[in-house]
């Protein structure tokens, strides 16, 4: 096993064959190879949101600096067969999918445009832009990374604004299989240019960034938080159906999340507002704030203050499990029975997991408005291709428990909470309760590795990057010997 993290790009490349990578940059090259016994690979390796990850022992983790590093990297495995991982600032915790710290943000005052290395964590992005007056559409947690946060597409507090953060993306900075250095750009190499737009770590290594950021002043944002009870759970529902809906203020978003464990018998409600700018206008969250929080701490701030509070979500020494849904909105004759629905079928399914050790169980309910898919379709074409006809929701659905021998126990009882979503959802349709010619594509971000993200992304999609990844890879480099979801 091979493992690459870069110094400046957080990149790991993780291997399962003999290590000859490893022994031939540390004979052949100045770049950076930790061994597992070094303190910066231990400390390396405990550097994931999912502890199952952090088993997982690459045989080396190399730190290479720049792109022509990552070339000379590229270059050795292609003389041998051994696998590897790249890992980004951290964002997907699916085994063996992301396993750099490339920081660097130079941003051009005038233009705001940024070029941003992928090592990058929304945190630690926000902290450097804060002052300048310019913002980068990142994700909602701090400690997110931007390389597979872009990748994916990238759900963004501003993305009824400004789209997916891949819609920001002018020009990619990227290592090609064969170790060659190019640019990625809507006027060179523009095929793969859109298939890095939710494509995720099919076609290349990106090593740099260049985007387009844009105005903002203070902001305001914060969470509300609510105990679990039958009322509650039916007014917040139905508040964030009708927000999807109603909501025409951009600057506006919410996630409406449920959680429980058996971690101080946790059965709440944590609710994050966000408003890109430092008043909110009476009323638009008023139908969250009416149901009665227990704890609110919204308030006017920096964004770097908001994406620097965020991270107490995060769960250490914990696995990780996160998988996903895409539903039709529901009108508001049906809003009560769907939703209503979706979430009883989370609680029993949740509720038989009470007895793990250290498990937290949520479902967070996520807009999608159609402004989203009417902004990104505006700015860049992407793999997503969602049309902008009609509101939807995206589900995240996250288990996170302690003990790493049962991953593939909780992994089957993932499958059974996102499938009975599904299950659920094709019912309904059926049966005309929802409209049954909406397009639901798996959002890659929170995808959870059994799910098929080809398969529910548009066959012209699918096509379009198996093209792709056949013209910039013919020999099946990232194919065959990396993880992710392959087209």
């Amino acid at each position: 096993m091979v493992s690459l993290r870069e110094l400046l790009f957080s990149s790991v490349l993780v291997g399962l064959a003999a290590a000859d990578t490893c022994s031939s940059l540390r004979e052949n090259t100045d770049i950076e190879v930790a061994s597992p016994l070094s303190l910066s690979y231990i400390d390396e390796q405990t550097d994931y949101w999912s502890s199952s990850c952090s088993a997982l022992k690459p045989s080396c983790i190399i730190f290479p600096k720049d792109a022509a590093e990552v070339a000379s990297i590229v270059k050795i495995l292609n003389g041998n067969t051994e696998n590897f991982a790249i890992k980004s600032g951290g964002h997907n915790p699916n085994n063996y999918f992301a396993t750099q710290k490339m920081d660097q943000a130079l941003l051009d005052p005038e233009t705001g445009i940024l070029r941003a290395g992928p090592g990058n964590r929304l945190d630690g992005i926000s902290a450097k832009l804060d002052g300048t007056g310019w913002t980068f559409v990142g994700g909602r947690i701090g400690n997110t990374g931007i390389g597979g946060l872009i990748l994916g597409g990238g759900l963004s507090y501003m993305s009824a604004q400004y789209g997916w953060s891949a819609s920001s993306v002018l020009e990619y900075e990227v290592v090609l299989a064969n170790g060659t250095i190019t640019t990625a750009s809507s006027t060179q190499n523009a095929d793969l240019f859109k298939a890095l737009k939710g494509g995720g770590n099919n076609f290349a290594i990106v090593t740099a960034y260049t985007l387009q950021t844009y105005r903002q002043g203070d902001v305001w944002g914060g969470n509300l938080a609510f105990v679990h009870s039958d009322e509650t759970d039916a007014k917040l529902l139905k508040a964030v159906r009708d927000f999807t809906e109603y909501n025409d203020d951009d600057k506006a978003a919410v996630i409406v999340t449920a959680e429980r464990g058996n971690i101080d018998l946790i059965d709440s409600w944590i609710l994050f507002l966000f408003y890109d700018g430092p008043v909110v206008p009476e009323g638009i969250f008023k139908n969250f704030t009416d149901v009665g929080p227990l704890l609110n701490t919204c308030k006017t701030r920096t964004y770097a203050d908001l994406m620097g509070t965020s991270n107490w979500v995060i769960v250490k020494a914990s696995v990780v499990q996160i998988g996903t849904e895409t539903i039709p909105m529901p009108s508001a004759a049906h809003g009560d029975e769907v939703l209503g629905g979706i979430h009883a079928h989370w609680r029993n399914v949740s509720g038989t997991t009470l007895l793990e050790p250290g498990i937290i169980a949520s479902i967070a309910y996520q807009p999608f408005p159609k402004r989203i898919a009417q902004e990104a379709r505006a700015r860049s074409p992407d793999l997503i291709d969602a049309d902008g006809d009609t509101d939807r929701l995206i589900l995240e659905l996250n288990y996170s428990f302690l003990p790493q021998g049962d991953y593939d126990k909780m992994a089957d009882t993932h499958e059974q909470t996102y499938g009975g979503v599904r299950d659920r959802v094709l019912g309904w349709q059926a049966e005309g309760k929802l409209p049954a010619d909406v397009y639901l594509p798996v959002f890659m971000n929170y995808g959870f590795y059994r799910q098929d993200y080809w398969a529910r992304l548009r066959p012209e999609s699918r096509e379009f990057a198996h093209g792709v990844s056949l013209d910039v890879d013919p020999d099946g480099f990232f194919r065959n010997r990396t993880g992710g979801w392959k087209p």
